[in-house]
């Protein structure tokens, strides 16, 4: 007698949005929970799925430095076991806002606070089954030409200021723009 072998549906980071799913701005941004710039670049993302609601749908991507930050790996793995519950953007909060506690106990701490139920959480964790989605990030990241977080990207382009609410506004505003032409020709 053959034991079936129960394969799990992985929801992948790069399907994974947080606003208005068909908006015509896609905000994407690579970066990982240990990084202070990544936590400061959060309460602007916040700040703009605010301003823009429903105009704009976020899109986060992980990219562990590892060599500087060597939690900021399961922290991201956390994140997408998270997003399997739906519960993606509260565990990036959390994981974002408690930044220098992200050892594996405590990311079990934390994924009760985003109301994660799944018995299997940290065995998931300590087993790395969504590794292979933050390496997949990592691998896309690294051929986009990216070093260092956090970097953004409107609608595919590269933002290449720095990702202060001003500028970033006002490149989505000029997207917003772009789009709007598209629609009327």
């Amino acid at each position: 007698m053959a034991f079936k072998k129960e394969v799990m549906e992985i929801i992948a980071p790069k399907d994974i949005f947080v606003g208005n799913k068909d908006a015509a701005i896609t905000l994407m941004e690579f970066g990982e929970y240990e990084s202070e710039a990544c936590e400061k670049a959060n309460e602007v993302v916040k700040q703009l799925l605010e301003e823009y609601e429903g105009k704009i749908k976020f899109n986060f991507r992980h990219f562990p430095l590892t060599k500087v930050h060597q939690r900021s790996l399961k922290a991201a793995e956390a994140a997408v076991a998270a997003a399997q519950e739906g519960k993606f953007w509260e565990m990036h909060n959390i994981l974002l806002s408690n930044r220098r506690s992200l050892g594996t106990i405590s990311l079990k701490l934390h994924s009760k606070d985003a109301g994660i139920k799944n018995k299997q959480f940290l065995d998931n964790l300590v087993n790395g089954i969504f590794g292979w989605q933050v390496q997949d990030d990592l691998k896309e990241g690294i051929k986009r030409g990216i070093t260092d977080v956090p970097v953004f990207f409107i609608n595919g382009e590269r933002f290449k200021g720095t990702p202060t609410f001003a500028n970033l506004s006002k490149e989505i505003d000029q997207a917003l723009k772009k789009t709007t032409k598209k629609k009327a020709a």
